[in-house]
């Protein structure tokens, strides 16, 4: 059985949901999920489909036939994303260790449907970790005004191991336009929700002397603007005046576990759609 996923956007018009149904069912196909949203604002329509075929489907002709008899007429952006093969990821990380257990954690319970060929590094700290998981660790310092020369070791290795995405699992250093450029919305990261009003090495400090009531995480796709990209997942807890500064961290660490981790597990099942930098998450 072959089952395909496929994501859209284009000008608002009527038609499109019975044109694209309609293709698939004139395919013999079976449509296993769909749903769909319209930014009245900006009269822009957005779909996710699922869809499964009994038979063995030859994916170049149907993409052409849609590109041609769906896509060109209705003025299209679509994927059509195949179920058989998985996703190959690459973790950065440096020396915090929290996202890094909880992301390996959940790859070898199954709960995120991956490869990951490569744990790339700054520093030497968690090498350990990716070795007691028997994933190949790299250390590629970043020198102050070699950083260039750091990310073309990266962006070889990357491309030697076919990545298809890239997860910043509290990897401290500023990734550079031309990385970007390589993976458009294909760079994850996660931080506190602080920012920008806590910003800085101890973030949670500041909060703790603010007397905060609230604490959270954002996962958000990497632009070139920092810490601005479209976002994918948050999250909350409450804090209150009995909590101290480590119940603060260690609240916020468990927030960045698992807001990374839905954020990473959204973008495996195609279920992020990026337009005008903003995500449209489907469920």
């Amino acid at each position: 059985m072959s089952k395909f996923t496929l994501l859209i956007h284009c000008p608002d018009t009527s038609g499109i949901i019975a044109s694209v149904t309609s293709f698939f069912y004139k395919h013999k196909g079976n449509i296993i999920y769909i749903d769909q949203y319209v930014d009245v604002e900006n009269k822009i329509f957005f779909m996710r489909l699922e869809c499964e075929f009994a038979k063995p489907v030859k994916i170049k002709e149907l993409k052409k036939e849609f590109e041609e008899t769906i896509g060109k007429p209705y003025q299209m952006s679509w994927h059509i994303y195949t179920a058989s093969s998985k996703l190959n990821m690459a973790i950065f990380v440096s020396k915090y260790d929290h996202c890094l257990y909880d992301i390996l954690g959940r790859y070898r319970s199954g709960e995120l449907d991956v490869n990951i060929p490569v744990i790339i590094s700054n520093h030497k700290d968690l090498e350990h970790i990716a070795r007691g998981f028997d994933i190949p660790f790299y250390h590629i310092p970043v020198i102050k005004g070699q950083k260039d020369k750091a990310e073309k070791q990266q962006k070889e290795l990357l491309e030697k191991e076919n990545i298809d995405f890239i997860v910043l699992a509290r990897y401290m250093q500023i990734i550079s336009p031309k990385m970007i450029k390589a993976f458009p919305n294909r760079i994850i990261n996660i931080h506190h929700s602080f920012l920008p009003a806590f910003a800085g090495a101890k973030p949670y400090h500041f909060a703790y002397k603010r007397g905060v009531k609230i604490i959270g995480a954002t996962s958000h796709y990497v632009t070139e603007e920092l810490d601005a990209g479209p976002i994918i997942e948050q999250d909350i807890t409450r804090i209150s005046h009995s909590h101290s500064v480590k119940d603060l961290i260690l609240k916020g660490r468990d927030l960045e576990k698992i807001v990374l981790a839905r954020g990473i597990k959204l973008h495996i099942e195609r279920k992020t759609l990026v337009f005008n930098n903003k995500t449209i998450v489907f469920t």
